[in-house]
């Protein structure tokens, strides 16, 4: 018995849809990919990583919270971990995510220690799936400039701030929203030029803020002479 052309027509025009759909799945996430790809060679190749794209900007810290770091300790007294309930605490702080193993990292530390000595802000450290002991004798060795420095071992909290790679600092106002976001390491020339401006106009603004909440109310008193109504 022959094979009826028409039913083979049939079948064969119907074939291609699947293969369609198949290879539409299979080159969705190869785009993206390659969208992220450009975006973050852009900003390497332009030299401002400052240019990454962060969809936090203007938006309060995500909900976190990071355990301190075992065994880590400051003139006898424990360093203690943070949350991000924490951060929004009336002045801007300055949060950085680290590790011990990242190089980057160990060249812009003594950059950090400078610029909270310059500043007098709070820094908040975040150790990215690092060992405790290595991540100690890291601060040791470059020093440690945070007031309070959690621990994030699966890197769960690195995802929800949206952090691309080890090292990355934030800036936070008073509020404890997200005003700016650094990729990769500072150097002298990007603390000078963007992210020390950032933080000195977040203490103005949180300075003006925090008198205008603490100014009492004053009392509108008659002027001299005036006739009080009856």
């Amino acid at each position: 018995m022959q094979p009826d052309p028409a039913t083979n027509a049939n079948t064969s025009s119907q074939q291609p849809a699947p293969r369609r759909r198949k290879t539409g799945a299979v080159l969705a996430p190869l785009i993206v990919f390659a969208v992220l790809v450009a975006v973050f060679g852009f900003a390497l190749k332009t030299g401002d990583p400052s240019k990454l794209p962060s969809a936090l900007i203007g938006k309060p810290a995500p909900q976190t919270e990071f355990a301190p770091l075992p065994g880590l300790a400051t003139d006898g007294q424990a360093v203690p971990g943070f949350s991000s309930a924490e951060l929004a605490n009336g002045k801007p702080v300055v949060v950085n995510f680290w590790a011990s193993w990242c190089v980057p990292c160990a060249e812009e530390q003594p950059l950090l220690v400078k610029l909270q000595q310059r500043t007098g802000v709070a820094l908040y450290g975040v150790n990215y799936k690092d060992d405790p002991v290595s991540a100690r004798r890291f601060l040791g060795r470059f020093g440690n400039p945070f007031a309070a420095v959690g621990v994030d071992p699966n890197g769960r909290g690195a995802i929800e701030w949206g952090v691309y790679g080890m090292p990355e600092t934030f800036v936070l106002n008073g509020k404890g929203e997200i005003i700016y976001k650094h990729v990769g390491p500072v150097s002298a020339q990007s603390l000078a030029e963007k992210v020390e401006p950032m933080i000195v106009e977040a203490q103005k603004a949180a300075a003006v803020g925090n008198a205008a909440s603490t100014a009492p109310a004053s009392s509108a008193a008659p002027a001299s002479g005036a006739t009080q109504p009856n």
